[in-house]
């Protein structure tokens, strides 16, 4: 019965893959002292009743290097807007006018920058641990199927989702080390 056995490591991999992209989006969201609309991405706005995506009640730009600009759509949402940004702990200062909120992007200094490299490591162990949980998962598919697999069977799926494991492990990595060097550039 065993014989047959054949480990998904597609699926494995695109739940690795999973993480990367998980990770993707929460570095995106450290500000690193350029302006960029993704850092608004994790603020919800109190809209009409729900917890909305601030990109979903306006539209973000970013029209020079330190500055990002939302237009409400809805002028009764400025203030929800607005209160959201302060409350998100960007560390942001919105400036009205109108329905545009300007958001102007001040320098970082030393003492925040290394704080910002720590929160992306935090960032990068998350994704990390979620490799691993997937990895121990498929290892778990193969002990439940080992009665009947031959040994080489065996260490061959083990190896298979290790290296797996370990490509995903060195993309965190690397990603973490170009998000820190990105973070520290002044």
């Amino acid at each position: 019965m065993s014989e047959d056995f054949e480990l998904d490591t597609a699926d494995l991999s695109k739940r690795m893959d999973g993480s990367l992209s998980n990770l993707r989006t929460e570095f995106a969201s450290l500000r690193t002292g350029r302006a960029s609309g993704s850092m608004l991405e994790p603020i919800m706005v109190d809209a009409y009743g729900s917890m909305t995506p601030i990109n979903q009640v306006g539209t973000v730009n970013v029209p020079e290097p330190r500055m990002v600009t939302i237009n409400v759509w809805d002028k009764g949402l400025v203030n929800k807007v607005e209160k959201a940004i302060r409350e998100s702990g960007l560390g942001i200062n919105p400036q009205l006018n109108g329905t545009i909120i300007m958001l102007p992007i001040p320098e970082l200094n030393e003492e925040r920058r290394r704080e910002l490299t720590k929160v992306a490591g935090q960032y990068a162990e998350h994704a990390r641990v979620a490799v691993r949980n997937v990895r121990q998962d498929g290892m778990q598919q193969i002990k439940k199927n080992k009665d009947g697999m031959s040994d080489d069977d065996q260490k061959f799926w083990e190896s298979e989702v290790q290296e797996l494991t370990d490509k995903h492990i060195k993309l965190i990595d690397d990603l973490l080390a170009h998000k820190q060097e990105e973070i520290m550039q002044v």
